[in-house]
């Protein structure tokens, strides 16, 4: 069996169409592997449908400029140059002649390339779009090498890297400066706003990635801020900076925000682990912020004391820990922090009366006081309306 595929070029002006041949693909036996098209009779195909296509795009485009627009009159050519254009399914050169300006009004240059003004970049918008998503995602290797997989064209790494960095420039560039408060208006402005499609939660978290210098795998560790934006909706939208290097964190972070519809009359949730560096990222971005502490930071550290506690010695000071910890669990999750830190005093002091040279006392003990430092710290990150009911009780 035999299959030719064709492409039919019909011109607005009604010209005879123009009939060319893509693909020619022979099949002589069916099996698994030779049903349909493989992926390579594929890339074929596509590499040419697109050649042919641009090619006769880019002729009417060039006859219409051969005839000057005020005065009617054909411009003559002063010679031809190819150009290469990158495209999603395959690289093309394209005949681009240059014409001579017409004399029927002043022009700054003699002569131009119509085609070559109307290409400057050379390349497809949708090609450098894959190339930026997928290299923002995984290494510059790995981006190369699933777009020469999947598409009909050549790629390299130092273009993948010179495309990502250049439209990392501009989208920085189209960024507005660095504020302190993000919050506009007053409480009447507000209120004359419509009303928001519902809350938005924010989770921020921050950490340390090992850094590296060329070949040196050691050179120091920087902090990375990562974060997801979710909608009532569930419209999910993440982002992260690297701090200290990113001099418009709280600027990206707000133009975030702003593109998942935040107004300045919605209730915004921001959940975090307490850390400095978030919690200044997230302070006045909106009138009805709500922060608080992330459930998750905390049972981590829990987890970590009840395994602690697990393999202390026996005594009947410390028979009760594992039971008051899940009570101070169950204190912080009702928002009580001021019965939860008391809890945690009276563990700390049992441990500190015994004498005992065992060393799981005292990394419980230091545990434990790093606990208290952490939550006391961080005790204005606990729903307040909570806290107050359970301490009436």
């Amino acid at each position: 069996m035999k299959v030719k595929i064709q492409v039919v070029i019909e011109s607005d002006n009604h010209e005879t169409p123009i009939t060319e041949e893509v693909a020619c693909i022979q099949r002589e036996g069916l099996a698994p592997e030779t049903l349909g098209m493989t992926l390579a009779e594929a890339k074929d195909l596509l590499a040419n449908v697109q050649t042919t296509m641009v090619k006769q795009q880019t002729n009417e485009y060039i006859k219409k400029q051969r005839t000057c627009p005020l005065c009617g009159k054909s411009q003559s050519q002063k010679g031809t140059h190819e150009i290469v254009f990158r495209s999603l399914f395959g690289k093309i050169e394209l005949p681009s002649p240059r014409l001579y300006a017409c004399l029927c009004h002043p022009q700054e240059r003699q002569s131009f390339s119509p085609l070559a003004e109307l290409l400057p970049e050379r390349t497809a918008p949708e090609l450098l779009y894959l190339q930026t998503k997928w290299a923002s995602l995984m290494s510059y290797g790995l981006t190369v090498d699933l777009i020469e997989e999947v598409l009909p064209i050549r790629a390299n790494v130092a273009t993948a890297v010179r495309n990502l960095q250049e439209i990392a420039e501009r989208s920085e560039s189209e960024l507005g400066k660095e504020q302190y408060m993000f919050v506009e208006g007053c409480q009447r402005d507000w209120e004359s706003l419509p009303p928001p499609d519902g809350p938005i939660t924010v989770g921020i978290d921050g950490g340390y990635i090992h850094a590296r210098d060329g070949t040196n795998r050691k050179a120091g560790s920087f902090e990375v801020i990562v974060g997801k934006i979710i909608t009532t909706e569930g419209v999910k939208k993440c982002f992260s900076f690297v701090n200290g290097y990113d001099q418009k964190p709280k600027r990206r972070l707000f133009e975030t925000l702003k593109s998942q519809g935040l107004q300045m009359n919605q209730d915004i949730t921001f959940l975090s682990d307490g850390g400095d560096t978030v919690r200044d990222l997230q302070l006045y971005l909106n009138p009805f912020a709500e922060h608080l502490l992330d459930w998750f930071h905390i049972t981590m550290r829990l987890t970590v004391m009840n395994q602690m506690a697990k393999g202390l010695p026996k005594d009947e000071l410390l028979k009760d820990i594992e039971k008051d910890l899940e009570s101070i669990k169950w204190y912080l999750w009702h928002g009580n922090v001021f019965r939860a830190l008391q809890m945690l005093g009276d563990i700390q002091m049992d441990l500190d009366s015994i004498e005992d040279e065992n060393s799981a006392i005292g990394k419980l003990y230091k545990t434990i006081s790093e606990f208290i430092t952490y939550i006391s710290q961080n005790k204005h990150l606990f729903p307040i309306m909570v806290t107050a009911i359970v301490m009436e009780r």
